[in-house]
């Protein structure tokens, strides 16, 4: 199978992220799309991160009426800081049968010569990369896919600012998401 691989804090997952990967997985020959939990992304500082768990919970509940769709947690068990390169290595290890692929935010696109062993990424691993509001799209380098998805500018710190501040987050996340950040009294 050909897998997409969607890394993310998912702090917490919102229908941003689901558009995209649908749209992503619509627009491939992808047969699945992973979501992948980071504990903590080693390029930014650590933020109000819900616990690893509760943001799996989360990207399950959003994801749980989509069989194409599936939530992963082997960062947990890896080294940390995660990075990349080592998730892609561990999971082709692991499930040699399967093609991975990653999803990259055209945002994250200028980072990715500041990841740990991009080359060998961009050697090995199809990247398709959505548009970013406010950024190019085109690209140089080889292995780099651009797909046309809709420009969305939900931000998950918006989301947990209106949560903090009694706001309304209707419409930005599952209502299975919202139900369980409310219940667990997450991000107030």
């Amino acid at each position: 199978m050909k897998i997409g691989l969607y890394f993310g804090s998912f702090n917490p997952i919102h229908i941003g992220h689901l558009i995209i990967a649908n749209t992503l997985y619509d627009r491939t020959d992808l047969d699945e799309v992973w979501f992948v939990v980071s504990p903590q992304n080693p390029l930014k500082k650590r933020q109000s991160l819900a616990h690893e768990h509760d943001r799996l919970r989360m990207v399950e509940l959003a994801i749980e009426d989509n069989f194409h769709f599936r939530a992963s947690d082997v960062e947990f068990r890896m080294p940390r800081p995660s990075y990349t390169i080592d998730t892609l290595t561990y999971l082709s290890e692991q499930y040699p049968q399967h093609q991975f692929c990653l999803f990259l935010g055209s945002d994250n696109l200028g980072q990715l010569k500041k990841w740990k062993n991009y080359e060998q990424i961009l050697a090995h691993y199809p990247i398709f990369v959505y548009p970013r509001p406010g950024e190019k799209k085109e690209f140089e380098l080889s292995n780099i896919n651009l797909i046309e998805a809709p420009l969305l500018d939900i931000s998950a710190t918006f989301i947990r600012k209106s949560i903090e501040e009694g706001k309304s987050v209707r419409y930005l996340l599952p209502e299975s998401v919202a139900d369980y950040i409310r219940d667990k009294k997450l991000f107030s």
